[in-house]
């Protein structure tokens, strides 16, 4: 399914939600649905949860142990 697609079905659940619940309805209609959507990347394995525990670092342990191994190897050059 296009990302279109999923945006269009977003924006109408949105909408329907806004219409008929309310502004209250609408706002949790949308934080579910941010929450569905970190919970489908956590599962699809595009996100960490690592990434949530320590927002400061960016890469996951294997981009750390990549790193070590370029430093150690530029040491060795030295």
């Amino acid at each position: 399914m296009s990302t279109a697609i999923v945006g269009l079905a977003v924006g109408m659940a949105l909408g329907f939600a806004g219409y008929f619940g309310g502004f209250t309805a609408f706002l949790l209609v949308a934080a579910l649905g941010a929450i569905g959507f970190i919970v489908g990347k956590l599962a699809d394995g595009d996100l960490h949860w690592s990434q949530f525990a320590r927002p400061g670092q960016d890469r996951t342990p294997q981009d750390r142990t990549t790193h070590r191994t370029r430093s150690t190897h530029r040491s060795r050059l030295k």
